[in-house]
């Protein structure tokens, strides 16, 4: 059985945590979200029509107690803007626990690094367990860190775009010098990407459109939760060392020395 994931005073025994946007619909999107395995579900603040909650108009209306909700800054552009979309989610009841996501542009949707580090230090003040979205620069996650980030999330590709994770190098160094949980979020595509992420010894992935923009999202989900076992009982199980020639798995110590029998004995070789 895989440990739980221990993100500040939270417990999860799912490291796998899964958004809830982008669906064709809501029953696709519970299944889903049951196939992954998750505990932790992401949600826009901006997007879940939080005035309609009760009615059914609401994306909180169709996920389940089960889950813990992590309210997702997604759509800010300022920290400003992302500080107040957290304050909300927290007045509303939903979580003090926050996905801190400032963007800075529309193009790239890569983290705005300055923006994103001063709303960082703001909300760990106030009490809010931060999750924080980061690109794979080991400078700045060592700065979010310690401007008290429960975990940070570099991204393995810009967002949506399915690429996978392009950068090991650098993100294997934040892996390297981390103190938090270090979670890649955003670029994964498909089930083995989530696999890379886990062997390389992240603590948790976080994805959406790889599970909800996928042909099959309930199939997809499920290969996601098995994706992510399998990389993290490799990533302890000590790969063997590449090489650029082939190496016999049969054992040739002593083939000489029985050849040298068999001929001695008349035993014609092969």
């Amino acid at each position: 059985m895989i440990p739980p994931l221990r993100v500040g005073p939270y417990t999860f025994q799912s490291r796998l945590l899964v958004g809830t946007g982008k669906y064709p619909d809501n029953a696709i999107m519970q299944q889903a979200l049951a196939e992954a395995g998750a505990d932790v579900v992401t949600v826009a603040v901006r997007r879940a029509q939080l005035d309609q909650r009760g009615t059914g108009g609401s994306l909180l209306d169709h996920i389940g107690p089960q889950y813990q909700l992590l309210p997702n800054t997604a759509g800010c552009f300022t920290a400003e803007d992302a500080l107040r979309t957290a304050r909300l989610g927290r007045e509303l009841g939903i979580s003090d626990m926050v996905k801190l996501e400032v963007l800075a542009d529309q193009q790239t949707l890569l983290p705005h690094p300055t923006q994103t580090l001063e709303a960082c230090r703001i909300l760990v003040k106030e009490g809010f367990t931060v999750l924080v979205y980061t690109s794979d620069d080991p400078v700045l996650a060592l700065e979010l860190e310690a401007a008290g980030a429960a975990a940070v999330m570099p991204a393995g590709a810009p967002i949506g775009s399915g690429l996978g994770i392009l950068n090991r190098n650098s993100i294997e160094i934040i892996l390297e010098r981390a103190k938090v949980p270090i979670i890649v979020d955003a670029g994964v595509g498909t089930a083995s990407d989530v696999t890379v992420a886990m062997e390389m010894g992240a603590a948790g992935v976080l994805l959406n459109t790889g599970i909800a923009g996928a042909k099959d999202p309930v199939r997809m989900a499920r290969a996601m939760r098995h994706a992510l076992a399998a990389g993290y009982w490799a990533s302890g199980a000590g790969r063997i060392q590449r090489k650029r020639y082939a190496n016999a798995s049969s054992p040739t110590s002593g083939l000489i020395a029985a050849q040298a029998s068999a001929a001695a004995q008349g035993i014609p070789g092969e």
